[in-house]
């Protein structure tokens, strides 16, 4: 299938309309024989409901779309030979996706990574290895551009295929530092996607739906750090939802960054200690049939920690507490950051200085005012653990 110009542009405002989301788009274009029946139909039909909607204008979606190509991007349809095989069966796959960079990448088979934003040394580390084995491996890594592990996941895996995929438009970077990285994604030969449009803020209710597209595009979710109330449980949820394979590495039971990806474990995820544990999962699905959505059935069944809430007609399961609040910004003092990067687990110095950004002379005058404090332990080969 491939979308006209003028089709194109019916999809753009029929999607961008208040109160059509995925599923909603795509009753409606089956009701009605394409976008513009549903266009035409629908001020009448939401009139009868009590709740007008007035579609935006053809010139609205005109300047978007003139906008989205100012910035090296184009917007593709389910269904049309660029969208991603993968996301496209998902039960809430967007119906145009704005993509950036190459196509190529989104076309490889992926593996996604994700985890906590206040990412220790160790776990930041990991993350990089294991970026590099998918790569080395032929895999497309997938994050969603936040700080710390998603980070060092594309970073990690430049140069061998990266997919970052945003939460707002593709002119609203965030965080805003990012936006280097994102220009070396699309110069390397990577691609940066969003389902939201060009000049729109991401908002705490938008990283929900970032997610269900990260974990959409990979045969598999790998989950480094996560605490119990952590986006990246989102991610692996939808994962079980879409019928794709959960991985978490295991942490020390004394850190609270791992307290998520533990539970992961002990509700069925599989173990990852080294890059082969994932290839031996994913290998055999490369190229086989697609994956088919099911059930989640430990993940979802989560009480205490999920709610579900009804986003523009995608029903999205979110943390039940701090879902407006903002991603918190990287502190500058030196101190704090060294604290957030140590774990109960051994670190050595050239690791915290990578991980920190912090030069080797400053890592180890700060750790020796944090041992004489009695916040951490040494241990052999110059490698120190935090004390909780």
């Amino acid at each position: 299938m491939q979308l006209t110009d003028a089709q194109r542009i019916d999809w753009l405002r029929l999607i961008r309309t208040e109160g059509v989301g995925p599923r909603t788009f795509r009753t409606l274009i089956n009701r009605y024989g394409g976008a513009a029946g549903a266009l035409d139909a629908l001020p009448a039909l939401t009139r009868r409901q009590g709740r007008p909607v007035t579609p935006p204008s053809r010139a609205e979606a005109e300047d978007e779309i003139a906008a989205a190509t100012r910035l090296g991007a184009w917007l593709v349809a389910t269904g049309e030979t660029d969208y991603p095989r993968l996301l496209q069966v998902t039960d809430s796959a967007p119906p145009l996706l704005a993509i950036r960079g190459s196509a190529a990448a989104l076309a490889a088979p992926a593996v996604a990574i994700v985890g906590s934003r206040n990412a220790s040394a160790l776990g930041g580390a990991f993350t990089e290895r294991l970026a590099r084995g998918f790569g080395e491996a032929g895999l497309t890594v997938v994050s969603g551009l936040a700080r710390g592990i998603d980070a060092r996941a594309h970073k990690a895996s430049l140069g061998t295929g990266t997919v970052a995929v945003l939460a707002g438009g593709h002119d609203r970077i965030y965080p805003a530092n990012h936006a280097g990285l994102v220009d070396e994604i699309v110069e390397a030969g990577g691609a940066v996607v969003a389902e939201m449009p060009m000049g729109w803020e991401p908002r705490g209710r938008d990283f929900p739906r970032r997610n269900r597209i990260i974990s959409g595009l990979a045969y598999g979710t790998v989950v480094v750090e996560a605490a119990r109330r952590s986006g990246s449980l989102i991610t692996a949820r939808f994962a079980l939802e879409q019928g794709r394979e959960v991985f978490a590495v295991p942490g020390s039971p004394l850190d609270p960054r791992a307290e998520g990806t533990n539970d992961l474990i002990r509700q069925g995820a599989t173990l990852v200690g080294e890059v082969d544990h994932v290839l031996a999962v994913i290998a055999p699905l490369v190229g086989g049939t697609v994956p088919e959505a099911r059930d989640a059935p430990d993940l979802a069944d989560q009480p205490v920690f999920w709610d579900e809430i009804d986003l523009d007609g995608l029903v999205v399961p979110v943390p039940a507490t701090g879902l407006d609040a903002p991603e918190p910004e990287e502190t500058a003092d030196p101190r704090a950051r060294l604290i957030g990067a140590l774990s109960p687990s051994p670190v050595g110095t050239d690791a915290l200085a990578r991980a920190t950004g912090l030069g080797v002379r400053t890592v180890q005058t700060l750790l020796l005012e944090l041992e004489l404090d009695g916040r951490i332990e040494r241990h052999g080969s110059g490698a120190v653990s935090l004390i909780r």
